[in-house]
């Protein structure tokens, strides 16, 4: 068999060997989420959030044909200024590592590679899901199937409101995902706290959380994870505002003809524009805010037998 093009930074070797709590990152928020140099300020914010918070950041790319687990600060600032990088799914990411390119990580991706690396803790924005039309389109997004295969904990402000949420949580349901909303009974909307929808699970601790990852493990069950943990309240934008911005957003992309996987960005675009920037000063405090969750999570997890 070939090697496994796996690389881990020397702050992740360091910690694995320790025993330290790890949280992988994915790289598509910098690749794609902003432009530099705001995208390099946000990536190491969130790095230092986590460290701050008592556990190792690992943030997740492939670089010229090698999966990387941890980036130093100069592969991180030659990632944020890097252009043509490759979004990286699940379908995709084989393909770029043996072809030597370089791409960044979706949440499907880094759940792969984190897996790969001993890493049960990601902290990301909001995962994808099914789009709405997704009836007559089947777009659904490759988040949903990793979630119950690989076993990963994803920490998340839940799926991103631009989806078809009710069909999504049946998705996940179907799947056998557990569903966990952090500290309320309503699955969170990424930008807002409210949804509409029952969450599955309660859970309001971070003990909690690892507990019932390793009994899962325990029992034999395959997959990870989903904790949906609400945007602080003082950051959210409420259902009852975002609600029409998106529906203008929707509309705008039918008429600009925008199908595929161009539909997510132009989608936050737009509504980036309708909202005067405050849904990404809003993305930007719940990923924090999730990050500082999964380095608790990571910590209770390094703590409890395998």
């Amino acid at each position: 068999m070939i090697p496994l093009p796996l690389v881990l930074s020397p702050e992740v070797t360091a910690a694995k060997a320790a025993g330290q709590p790890i949280v992988a990152l994915e790289s598509t928020i910098i690749t794609h989420g902003m432009p530099y140099p705001q995208n390099l300020e946000t990536a190491k914010l969130v790095e230092e959030t986590i460290r701050a918070a008592g556990a190792v950041p690992a943030t997740i790319a492939v670089i010229e044909g090698t999966l990387h687990a941890g980036l130093t600060d100069e592969q991180l600032t030659a990632l944020a200024q890097a252009k043509d990088v490759a979004k990286l799914s699940r379908a995709d990411m084989a393909a770029c590592i043996a072809a030597g390119g370089t791409g960044a990580t979706t949440v499907a991706a880094t759940m792969i590679a984190a897996n790969l690396a001993g890493i049960e803790v990601f902290a990301t924005g909001g995962i994808g899901g099914v789009h709405r039309g997704a009836e007559e389109t089947f777009d659904i997004s490759a988040d949903l199937r990793e979630l119950s295969e690989t076993p990963v904990t994803v920490i998340a402000a839940g799926a991103k409101a631009i989806l078809d949420l009710p069909k999504t949580l049946e998705v996940l349901e179907t799947y056998g995902v557990p569903v966990i909303a952090v500290g309320q009974d309503e699955l969170p909307a990424f930008w807002s706290r409210a949804s509409g929808l029952k969450a599955p699970l309660r859970m309001d601790t971070a003990a909690e959380i690892a507990r019932a990852l390793r009994m899962r493990a325990a029992l034999g069950l395959p997959g990870g994870q989903l904790v949906a943990n609400p945007i602080p309240e003082g950051d959210e934008i409420p259902a009852s505002e975002i609600t029409p911005i998106i529906t203008t957003a929707l509309a705008d992309a039918e008429a600009a003809g925008i199908k595929g996987k161009d539909v997510t960005p132009f989608l936050l675009q737009r509504i980036f524009e309708l909202t005067a920037g405050r849904s990404l000063d809003a993305n930007i405090a719940l990923v924090l805010n999730n990050a500082r969750l999964g380095a608790a999570i990571a910590t209770e997890l390094a703590a409890l037998p395998r």
